[in-house]
């Protein structure tokens, strides 16, 4: 799955377009590297996530493309 739809289904991005443009302008981290819209994303994968100041670390635990509200925060747990 690609890593601006997987941020959209797991709820982490609200829009896809808005986790596209994250993406983009280098914000998106996938295993340490700068995310590419388009990137797969696979089970064990580590995504940072960088907002400003803040910065969320989750691993991705499955995925799916579509998923309930409350099975969308199964698909990732966060990371120290």
């Amino acid at each position: 799955m690609r890593i601006d739809k997987f941020l959209k289904v797991s709820r982490i991005i609200k829009r896809r377009t808005v986790a596209n443009d994250a993406c983009s302008g280098e914000r998106v981290l996938l295993n340490g590297k700068a995310a590419k819209p388009g990137d797969r994303v696979k089970i064990g994968d580590i995504i940072t996530l960088n907002f400003g100041s803040n910065q969320l670390k989750v691993e991705v635990l499955s995925v799916s493309d579509h998923v309930s509200k409350d099975g969308a925060k199964e698909m990732y747990r966060a990371v120290q």
